[in-house]
């Protein structure tokens, strides 16, 4: 029984781990919205968990005429 256990708990941090890794480096190279462009907590973060800076020559502003940016557009 303890084997079994052993197994699932490196089972469960493995997975834990592999979804970190996925979910920053998903989103250190996804659009990303404009008040959002310098997060030093998630770039501290995200480089923490993969290793690997954000490279922002790639990331490309998203969102620019939401809801959020357009209350000047009211007339």
């Amino acid at each position: 029984m303890a084997i079994v256990l052993a197994i699932v708990i490196v089972g469960w941090v493995a997975a834990a781990l592999i979804g970190s890794q996925a979910y920053f480096r998903g989103e250190q190279s996804k659009p990303i919205h404009e008040r959002n462009w310098r997060s030093d907590s998630f770039d501290a973060l995200a480089k923490t968990v993969t290793g690997t800076e954000t490279d922002f020559n790639t990331r490309t502003p998203a969102y620019t005429y939401d809801a959020f940016a357009s209350q000047g557009l009211e007339g």
